[in-house]
Order: structure tokens, then C-alpha cells, then sequence
């Protein structure tokens, strides 16, 4: 089993970075189509427990991801991106689908509850919008590197829980979501990924990949991500918890689904991009 988890690892590690030499719009629509899968496995979870999601609907949503990966492309879809960034457009594309869900729970004679449109609304969330910010990032000035710190924060954050976990864990921290995971585990995760983060942004300013971002920077996001990352990590726990399942797919041998591979990714994404466009950019 551990062969396998390697093998499949060091696969996907390699097809990940011959995507990020690629044009940028390659990695939106892998996001794109990683999303359907994501969101798939998801509303698939949830009907484990007897709720009927909008499939239809959440699918949809996740052509949001496309369509911030081709606005450059082209100028409509461009133009229609920009519009929605202003809070009427948005306002409205929320209203819109609360009471396109709502109509659907009113006269579906019960087929479709309102914990079904809870849900569908959960799923468009917790996938789309959430991986959205990966392209959002890869479109930043220096996104290219941007997007590998958002992935390299959660697979060093894995990789350090674990084996601090497995060599000094003795409390359990969340026995009832995630039972092998340890106090001692999670500040290893925390306190190894932010020394990762911090010689990755000294080494890319040293190579001259950029010079306007002091390395204080990368401190704070290597904390932030060590801690996202486990919190995105026990989240999808919780949701295996309530579903009463051991992985969302099977993709990925050894790994599972698209959300057990890219579940820690989901919160990190969000906070690099406000980070960065919001403090240092």
C-alpha cells in the first residue's frame, strides 16, 4: 500500500509540474475538470446519507473556473468575468441561485428539501470556489510561484505531520474526526512548512524570480498554510465522518478521490490570494 501511495504520488507529482510549465489557461482548465470530479465526489458523499443534491446545478458552477482560466482568451467571456467581479453582478448571480433552489424545494412535491439545496450550495463552495483561486493565483504577477507555494504548503505540511506524528505524537487532537492525528503531529506540519515556505521565498529572491517581496512574507504564510492546511485536511474528514465513508474516489490508487488528494489545498488557496493581493501586492 505504501509502494502504491509513492508510485501514484511521484506520477502525479510529475504530470502536476509538466501542467505548470504550460500556459497558465492548461492548469485552469485541469482545475476545471478536476472541479467536476471534486464536486462529483462530494454531492456522491452526501447522498451516502439520503440527501439529493442538484448535481446538474453544482456542475454548472464549475464553469466559473473555466471561464476565469479563458477571460484573457476571449474578450467576451473576459468582459463577462469582469462584470460579475462588481457586487451587483454577484448579488445578483446569488440571487438568482438561491431562488432557482428555493423554487426547486417549493414545487418538486418534496423530491428536492431544503437540506438538498443546503448541500448543492455547500458543494459549489467547498470545490469550485475554492479551487477557483488556484487560477485567480496563477494570474497574479509571479503566479507561477505563487501556485507552488499554495501546493508545496500542503504536501510539506502532510509530509511533516506525519512523520512528526508518527515519531513524537502522543495526544490525540481531534480523536473523534481524525484519530491519528496528534498535537505533536500538527505543530511538526506547522513548524516544517513554514521553514520550507521560508527558504523557498529566500531562494526565489536570491535567484531573482522576484525582489519585492521581503522574506517576513513567507514566515507568515508558511504559518498560515501549515495550519489551513490541517484544518482543510480534518474538514474533509468531517465530511467522510458524516457520510460514513473512507475516501470520496478512487482515482488516485492509494490516495482515493480528487477531494482526499487536494482537500488540504482547498482553504490554503484562498488565503495565499487574499495575502498576496492584499498585502503584498
Amino acid at each position: 500500500m505504501f509502494r502504491t501511495r509513492v508510485i501514484s504520488a511521484a506520477v502525479g507529482l510529475a504530470l502536476f509540474a509538466v501542467v505548470m510549465s504550460l500556459d497558465r489557461i492548461v492548469l485552469g482548465v485541469v482545475i476545471f475538470i478536476l472541479s467536476l470530479i471534486g464536486i462529483y465526489e462530494f454531492y456522491r458523499a452526501v447522498e451516502a446519507k439520503g440527501f439529493k443534491p442538484s448535481k446538474p446545478a453544482g456542475y454548472v458552477s464549475c464553469l466559473t473556473v473555466l471561464a476565469l482560466s479563458v477571460r484573457n482568451v476571449n474578450p467576451a467571456i473576459g468582459k463577462l468575468v469582469e462584470s460579475f467581479a462588481d457586487l451587483r453582478y454577484f448579488s445578483l448571480l446569488v440571487f438568482i441561485i438561491s431562488l432557482a433552489l428555493f423554487c426547486g424545494v417549493i414545487f418538486t412535491n418534496n423530491r428536492f428539501s431544503a437540506a438538498d439545496a443546503a448541500f448543492t450550495v455547500l458543494g459549489m463552495i467547498y470545490v469550485p470556489f475554492m479551487l477557483s483561486f488556484l487560477v485567480l493565483t496563477r494570474f497574479l504577477d509571479d503566479g507561477f510561484y505563487f501556485v507552488w507555494l499554495i501546493f508545496m504548503g500542503a504536501w510539506v505540511t502532510d509530509t511533516f505531520a506525519y512523520f512528526t506524528g508518527r515519531a513524537l505524537g502522543m495526544r490525540k487532537i481531534l480523536p473523534q474526526i481524525s484519530p491519528n492525528k496528534t498535537v505533536e503531529g500538527t505543530i511538526g506540519g506547522i513548524l516544517g512548512c513554514a521553514l520550507v515556505t521560508t527558504l523557498f521565498g529566500a531562494f526565489t529572491a536570491r535567484t531573482g524570480h522576484h525582489g519585492y517581496i521581503q522574506v517576513y512574507h513567507f514566515i507568515i504564510l508558511g504559518i498560515l498554510s501549515g495550519v489551513l492546511s490541517q484544518v482543510s485536511d480534518w474538514s474533509a474528514s468531517a465530511v467522510k465522518r458524516f457520510a460514513g465513508i473512507k475516501d470520496f474516489g478512487g482515482i488516485m490508487p492509494g490516495h482515493g478521490g480528487v477531494l482526499d488528494r487536494f482537500d488540504s489545498v482547498l482553504f490554503i488557496s484562498p488565503v495565499i490570494y487574499f495575502y498576496i493581493s492584499f498585502i503584498i501586492l
